[in-house]
């Protein structure tokens, strides 16, 4: 495995953090897996559309400075491919073994902008509903962690 998730907000919660650095001791043993947490700007009470693209633009600026040419990234968002655990792990086994440096964007409250998305190479949902960036970040982790044991021949809950 290599790869790195690229999200925009930061855990504030002691359990979200826990929860993170629990999924990236057991990840370690399969390789390396970076984390990149970009400031979640600041939002109006009550923004105009006007005001909520000029954030996403610049969230979406940050998240694309941080994508490298040969990255292979992966957008997670609501209208993206829902994969089963075991579909994921052999999509993301066929990307490590091609030697693709894996990138997974998380965006911020309002969602990635359409540069990113445009520059994904695949789009990836956990779920028709909404999610908190935290919690989705905790399920990311969980489901690269399930991959790998899939793809190591492990034992893992169905």
């Amino acid at each position: 495995m290599n790869a790195m998730i690229i999200c925009v907000g930061k855990l504030k919660e002691r359990y979200w953090r826990e929860a993170a650095a629990e999924y990236g001791k057991r990840l370690s043993r399969y390789g390396k897996l970076e984390t990149v947490e970009l400031p979640d700007l600041p939002e109006p009470l009550k923004p105009s559309p006007a005001e909520e693209q000029k954030i996403r633009a610049a969230e979406g600026a940050a998240i694309l400075k941080k994508i490298r040419p040969d990255d292979y990234v992966i957008a997670l968002m609501i209208e993206g491919k829902a994969m089963d655990s075991v579909e994921l792990s052999r999509f993301l086994q066929s990307c490590y073994d091609k030697g693709k440096h894996v990138v997974f964007v998380i965006g911020g409250s309002l969602g990635l902008d359409p540069e990113v998305v445009k520059r994904a190479d695949a789009q990836l949902s956990f779920s028709p509903l909404t999610f908190p960036h935290q919690m989705a970040r905790i399920m990311l982790l969980e489901q690269i962690y399930r991959g790998c044991k899939i793809a190591a021949g492990e034992r893992y809950h169905k």
